[in-house]
Parts: C-alpha cells; structure tokens; sequence
C-alpha cells in the first residue's frame, strides 16, 4: 500500500505553459490556425505531458492484463472460462487482433498474467519483447488464480486488490526506466465486462441496467441474467464509492487492478497513456478516483458498443477519438488510437512553418 499511496501522491498537475508553447508552434504552420481539429489536440497534450517541446515515442507498448473470473459460473458470458489462457498463448503467438494492430501500430505487446487460473510452461513463453515479431512477451505477476465469484462474495481481498494495483504500478516504472514513452491499456478475461459493469454502476451512481451490456454477444435472456447477476454482487458486497480499492476488491477484477495501476504509474512518471475500451476504462476509472490528475495523461481510445463506456468517459470527461464499432478489447482499439494520436505528433513536428516554406500567412480580421 506505501507504493500506491507513494505514487498517488507523486502524480503532478500538468503546467499550462506547455500548451502554450506547443499553440504558437501549432499556429504557425502552414494552415488555417485549428484546422485539423483534434489532431492539434493530441500534439498540444503530448508536449504538456512529457514537458518537451519535440517529444519522440520510438518506443511504445500496450500491456493486455489477464484474468480470470469466478462469476462466469453464473452463466454471464457467450464463452467458457478456459479460453482466457487459450488467448493469452494466442498472445505469445501472434494470432489475436491485438498483435496485428500492435504490430501496424509498431508497438509491442506484453501479456500479463495477473490472474489466470493457468500456469503457463516456460516453453510457451517468449522471454523478449520484440516489436517487429509475430507475438507478445508475458510476464508472469499473478497475484491470484482468478477471482471470487461477486453474486456470493468479495472478487477478492483488499490486500490482493492492492497488490493488483501495485503490479501495474510497477510496470509502469519498470518500462518507464527502459525508455519507453507510450503505453496503451487492453485486457483479457472471460466474463470481465460483468464486474466492469459493476465498477461502472457504483463509481457513476447509473443504474446497472444503464451500464449493462453484451459484452461478448450474449442473447436477450443471459443479459437480463447478467443484470440480475450484476444487481445481486452489489447487493451482497455493498462496495464504497468513495473507496476505490473497496470497488475494486469487492466487485472488481485482477486485470482490472493491473490496468489502474499502470495508469497511477504512468501519471505519475509522465508517460501519456492510450485507454481501450470497456474493461480498461473500468480500470481507469478506479485510476481516476484514486487521484483525479491521472485524466490528464489519459487517452481516451475509442467509444465501444458497450452501453456503459460513454458513461464512464463522461464521468471523467474524456473524449473518445474512434468511434468503430468495437468490442474486442485486448488493447486493439489503443493501438488504432496509437496511429492517429502519433499523426498529430507528425504534424506538430514535420509540417513547415508558414517562414519555412514561403508562404503568406493568413490577414487578421
């Protein structure tokens, strides 16, 4: 708990000069002052963030949590649990969603078992992140072999839901030491748009049927099941708003954890953030009531077709940059978020000024 409190209490405000500096470079290419709308947006935050007038990401990553989840037992998911480890080994191989666009995107992708109910054998597992390959790394920090069932009790302890939490933190500083300068967020876990929902009803005080989607396709019936489900965790576990980590422990998820943590972690060592979808933005919203300043370094991906993720967007007040239809997870949407907040920074940096290439600049009035 002294890391979280520690780097809760390290995450500064940003200084508004630095947008100032990045404005006046931004008006003085050659275009109509504003005109390439929010792409001036992700130049001007990125220079604030960093607190560098020419910021360079040549490195960039995007961690996928993994986890599992006791309350698929309740019937609450189109898929079996056992496909949690079935995609993180299609991770370490290659074939998911995430390594294409990671890939497109020229990030890498690092897996981490927080909290699958699977040990993965060594020979499964790629010992080095390598951004041109075909897979991702793992890293074993499992603090749980998934959670507890919500409709009976606690997902997990507080002590685990700190530990959680402190795992992201600590890999926000380990690859924040390595030199890397752009992370993104994505999940994998059977079932964990239930306790997201969950996360989503208490921290906004929406109704769960509000915030209550079909995560990975389920039918009219299983959804008013999910609700019920979802309804019943509340009930039973009685979680604190004010108390982030009760949220969390009570009604949450380890991956969940993991994903606020790299977030208080990323805040605090200065390093902008790319936010998925659903799962990840439950996890940012814990980021977020832990200190409200880590909005400020967050990206906000894509609006996905989650019901309950605009509300939660709109309780930090984060603006979503894609609006595709998503509902993948595992940080594919960070990734196409990555490409377009990167051709903002390309701007920024490579477009002539209005002296540079000889052209009039426009008449005041």
């Amino acid at each position: 708990m002294n890391l979280l409190r520690d780097t809760v209490k390290g995450i500064g405000s940003i200084d508004g000069h630095w947008y100032s500096i990045a404005q006046k470079r931004l008006d003085n290419l050659t275009k109509p002052p504003g005109s390439l709308g929010r792409l001036e947006e992700f130049a001007r935050r990125l220079v604030a963030i960093t607190g560098n007038t020419m910021p360079g990401f040549d490195k960039k990553v995007i961690f996928t949590f993994a986890g599992d989840h006791g309350v698929a037992e309740e019937g609450v998911s189109a898929y079996p649990r056992e496909v949690t480890r079935q995609m993180v080994l299609n991770f370490l191989n290659g074939g998911a969603g995430i390594n294409v666009l990671a890939r497109h995107a020229g990030a890498g992708v690092v897996v981490v078992d927080i909290g699958v109910d699977f040990d993965f054998p060594d020979h499964s597992v790629p010992h080095h992140l390598n951004t041109s390959g075909t897979g991702g790394l793992l890293i074993s920090k499992k603090v749980m072999m998934g959670t507890r069932n919500i409709r009976k009790g606690p997902a997990m302890t507080r002590k685990e839901a700190e530990k959680c939490i402190e795992t992201g933190i600590e890999l926000a500083n380990e690859y924040a030491e390595k030199g890397y300068q752009l992370f993104g967020t994505g999940d994998m876990g059977i079932a964990n748009t239930t306790p997201s929902s969950a996360i989503a009803a208490v921290l906004t005080g929406r109704s769960v049927c509000e915030v209550t989607g079909r995560g990975t396709g389920i039918g009219d019936e299983p959804l008013i099941n999910k609700i019920k489900v979802i309804e019943d965790a509340i009930s039973v576990n009685r979680p604190v708003p004010s108390d982030p980590v009760d949220v969390l422990s009570k009604v949450g998820g380890a991956e969940i954890g993991g994903i606020a943590g790299l977030i208080v972690g990323a805040a605090a060592k200065r390093v902008p953030v790319i936010i998925d979808g659903f799962i990840s933005t439950a996890g940012a919203l814990i980021a977020y009531s832990l200190e409200s300043k880590t909005k400020d370094y967050m990206f906000a991906a894509h609006n996905s077709v989650e019901q309950g993720h605009k509300i939660m967007l709109d309780k930090m007040g984060l603006r979503p940059i894609l609006d595709l239809d998503l509902r993948l997870g595992e940080g594919t949407g960070a990734a196409m978020a990555m490409l377009i907040i990167e051709a903002g920074l390309k701007i920024y940096k490579e477009m002539a000024t209005f002296g540079e290439a000889g052209v009039s600049e426009g008449i005041e009035g």
